[in-house]
């Protein structure tokens, strides 16, 4: 095996543009914005929310609305009928939808962009760890695939009928990283077991995953986190086996809910065993940041998007807000300008911070009366 060295000057390219934005957030925000700007100016939503004049976040706050899914409806119906224009900077490669677990799936497209910053965002998780850890192994087995299926259902689209489906599968099968690091099952595979998401549908994913991998050397896990979870507690009801039996991965990638270390941390460790478990904020609409290091909370991808918090009575930037201040996730890419992702995100200080829940009443009331109470 080369030096260590040699090893991180490949892996350092990867990771440096993301360890600039953490450095000097203000900025890689600014240089965001003006890129986005560049991007709406050709759309009709970007001209009739007067793009040209604007050179300030304060001016892209007094133009453009937050909006969230719902808002977003006419525009995704033209673009539907071929008018990508009328929204997006430049035509949907692909359709994919989310899984729907705080409500009715969402549909949306996947630009070419988009998906060049899905796969190079998503990348980083397993790049950092390899890099600051000097855990190359994580290169050297397979990585477990346990994400939804990729083709699901059909729509009609410009006059052609047009497959989409779960977004986590989606990626994972267009993902180029996965032609040079062993995904096992591939998503092909998976996608040919059927795009059923029920008790049975699982269960044959899960022993196919079972089957392929228990003789190779699993050096990983990445998927939406309660699959591994669920994935795990079957092998030890159907095979009476724990993976930490089966296998020794170096870390487990965990994406798609709320509270990853805390919540979902120690049990996945009582059957993976002693492995580190890297956090990613990851959504249908991107992919918003990871762990940095050993502390347990993530670290935003200040180099791909824009974030603002909407806290109140003010709309802040996120790298602005002081250790304990939270509010609701205002994301800019570049298919969607000021979009309320529906999360809670609170600082943790120095740069790091926690999405801790859903923005709804429950969740509210449970973080102001953690607040006042035990912190």
């Amino acid at each position: 095996m080369p030096d260590q060295e040699a090893i991180n000057s490949i892996l350092e390219p990867y990771v440096k543009p993301w360890y600039e934005g953490i450095a000097n957030p203000q900025k890689a925000q600014e240089r965001v914005l003006s890129d986005l700007l560049a991007k709406y100016a050709v759309t009709d939503y970007g001209q009739a929310h007067n793009v040209p004049k604007i050179d300030s976040i304060s001016e892209y706050r007094a133009n453009f609305p937050i909006i969230n899914y719902a808002k977003l409806q006419p525009y995704l119906d033209a673009v539907k009928e071929g008018n990508y224009k009328a929204f997006m900077p430049e035509p949907p490669q692909h359709w994919v939808m989310t899984r729907g677990s705080t409500g009715k799936s969402k549909v949306l497209p996947a630009t070419e962009t988009h998906l060049k910053q899905i796969y190079s965002c998503g990348a980083r998780a397993i790049i950092n760890f390899a890099y600051k850890r000097r855990q190359y192994e994580v290169f050297l087995g397979v990585i477990l695939n346990l994400n939804f299926p990729s083709a699901v259902h059909t729509m009609n689209v410009d006059g052609k009928e047009v497959s989409y489906g779960y977004s986590s599968g989606t990626y994972a099968r267009l993902n180029p990283m996965f032609d040079r690091v062993s995904l096992l099952p591939r998503q092909e595979e998976i996608d040919k077991l059927g795009s059923g998401i029920g008790r049975s549908d699982w269960q044959r994913r899960f022993d196919l995953v079972y089957e392929m991998a228990k003789d190779q050397t699993v050096t990983a896990t990445m998927g939406v986190t309660p699959v591994i979870l669920s994935f795990a507690r079957y092998m030890k009801r159907r095979y009476g086996k724990l993976p930490r039996d089966v296998w020794k991965p170096k870390a487990l990638f965990c994406t798609s809910v709320r509270k990853i270390q805390f919540k979902y941390g120690p049990i996945l460790k009582k059957y993976f065993g002693d492995v580190p478990i890297v956090e990613m904020y990851t959504a249908t609409e991107g992919v918003f940041g990871q762990q940095l290091d050993d502390n347990p909370y993530i670290v935003p991808n200040y180099d791909a998007y824009l974030f603002e918090v909407a806290t109140g009575r003010w709309v802040k930037r996120l790298h602005e807000l002081q250790r304990g201040e939270w509010g609701r996730l205002i994301v800019s890419s570049c298919m969607l300008p000021r979009y309320d992702m529906g999360d809670l995100v609170e600082a943790a200080g120095k740069g790091y911070f926690r999405i801790f829940g859903r923005n709804n009443t429950a969740t509210c009331l449970e973080h102001r009366l953690y607040r006042a109470f035990v912190r």
